[in-house]
């Protein structure tokens, strides 16, 4: 019988890894309002946490929220 290597990305992850996740500097990570989770003397950041946060920045050229069609039909959010 052959074993399976299984990899995959962990989920939880010190400073360093998540700010990289990111691509952040540790520092402007440290300053952003997201969540740590504490295992013992660690703190780590949740990967589902790190993707909730970059999926809530607004995207480049629609920082309204207001798209160029709306707005040629009078619509807005």
């Amino acid at each position: 019988m052959r074993t399976r290597d299984i990899q995959f990305a962990p989920r939880l992850l010190p400073a360093p890894e998540a700010a990289h996740y990111l691509g952040v500097s540790t520092s402007t990570l440290r300053s952003l309002n997201i969540p740590r989770r504490q295992l013992g003397a660690k703190r780590l950041y949740d990967r589902l946490d790190l993707d909730a946060f970059a999926s809530g920045l607004p995207t480049e050229g629609n920082l309204s929220g207001d798209s160029e069609c709306d707005s040629l039909f009078g619509v807005s959010s």
